[in-house]
């Protein structure tokens, strides 16, 4: 099985602008699909007739689990036909669902829709990676990861700032329509400027026996399979507050107007760790990094819980207070655990990136609703749910370390 790592790159010139913003935008139209729509919850409820916010936290759950399947299919696929064409199926399939929500007379029908755009955008994500991958290697690759990352960390910040512009202007409709004409003039700019990077003589035909040895081969790594299963319990606790922050806010402290600008304040806090996280791996290690941040994690999430068990919400400064450090860990835990995850993979890169993308995405998605379903007058089992997949991630770090060195001796 071949591995694009190992094939030579298209590119030896420094990574331009251009293609640095052309990458950035594809992925970051992730970003934007999902939290610029979460103002327009409550008002999307109302339209479709369905108003408990359990429910309205599918919205945002349920584009998740298209996002996870999506990856299956559209990542193999590109190494057989090319990157290009399954940029443009996912665009495709984008804009299909995007009307099927536009339409939707009920929760069923919306929840479909979002599944599909999570499955369409799922191919932006994936291949973006691809194209990069393809591309660069080395520094250079290291150099246009890091301007994506951080344009990619700008879209969360500013996203339901400006759908609550939207709102207070139009209608959450126009919402989805914004989404569609910049899909369009995405899509306009990647045809026009992009060259297809997979060149025919590495192209690699997907088979289901070929993907099911990868998967075989990726369940051989105790540490992989630990690391994928800490990233969906992680992911998981994270969900719940990415589809239950609007209902917090709005409903519970009544911060409508304010509620862009607090889930701006708390994406800064990951976008700021993630970059800290750059200059402080190379000296401490991603396993101890990581290990440390997610023991801060459960520990902040558990003091939470234990302060106010059976209370009210504390003030709102103090939540967000909470919350702020919370996901400060979090920018160093994801990212490394991907890493240590994929790290013994390296010679099935592709696929091995699909299925632990796919598995943490599947576990993620159950424990989002699950805890979210507990989420009415106050914030605590957000922190609960927080807790528990916290500690459980540390004790699975334990177990794994405590393989390896047995393995190792």
């Amino acid at each position: 099985m071949q591995n694009f790592q190992d094939k030579p790159t298209l590119s030896a010139d420094k990574p331009n602008f251009e293609f640095i913003a052309l990458m950035a935008s594809l992925m970051s139209i992730v970003a934007l699909a999902i939290d610029m729509l979460l103002p327009a919850i409550p008002n999307i409820g109302e339209t479709i007739g369905n108003t408990n916010p359990k429910d309205s936290q599918l919205f945002v759950t349920m584009i998740f689990l298209g996002l996870g399947l999506g990856q299956l299919f559209f990542g193999p696929l590109s190494d057989q036909y090319g990157r290009k064409p399954m940029v443009y199926a996912g665009f495709v399939v984008f804009g299909i669902a995007s009307f099927i929500c536009l339409l939707a007379p009920n929760l069923e029908v919306m929840v479909m829709g979002r599944i599909l755009q999570g499955i369409g955008l799922s191919s932006h994500r994936t291949i973006a990676i691809s194209i990069i991958r393809d591309m660069y290697k080395g520094d250079y690759m290291a150099r246009v990861m890091s301007f994506v990352t951080a344009f990619f960390i700008l879209v969360p910040v500013v996203a339901p700032a400006l759908g609550k512009v939207i709102l207070d202007n139009f209608n959450w409709q126009t919402i989805f329509y914004i989404h569609l004409v910049l899909a369009a003039l995405l899509w306009i700019w990647f045809w026009k400027r992009q060259v297809e990077t997979l060149k025919p003589e590495y192209k690699i035909k997907f088979s289901l026996s070929s993907f099911i040895e990868g998967a075989q081969e990726m369940f051989r790594y105790s540490e992989t399979v630990a690391f994928t299963l800490i990233s969906g319990l992680v992911t998981g606790s994270f969900l719940v507050y990415l589809s239950s922050a609007q209902h917090i806010f709005e409903d519970q402290y009544g911060l409508r107007d304010a509620f862009p600008y607090l889930f701006a304040a708390l994406a800064i806090s990951i976008g700021t760790s993630t970059f800290t996280n750059g200059t402080m791996v190379l000296r401490f290690g991603m396993r101890n990094l990581s290990f440390a941040a997610t023991l801060a994690f459960s520990c902040i999430a558990l003091l939470y819980v234990l302060l106010f068990w059976n209370t009210p919400n504390p003030n709102v400064m103090i939540l967000v207070a909470f919350l702020f450090f919370q996901f400060f860990c979090l920018g160093f835990m994801w990212g490394n655990f991907r890493s240590i995850a994929m790290e013994p993979i390296g010679h099935i890169a592709g696929i091995g990136a699909a299925i632990n993308g796919f598995i943490s995405t599947i576990i993620s998605v159950p424990i989002a609703s699950w805890i979210g379903s507990y989420l009415e007058d106050t914030a605590l089992p957000l922190f609960v749910g927080l807790a528990i997949c916290g500690f459980l991630s540390a004790g699975i770090i334990l177990i794994s370390r405590r393989k390896k060195r047995v393995v190792t001796v």
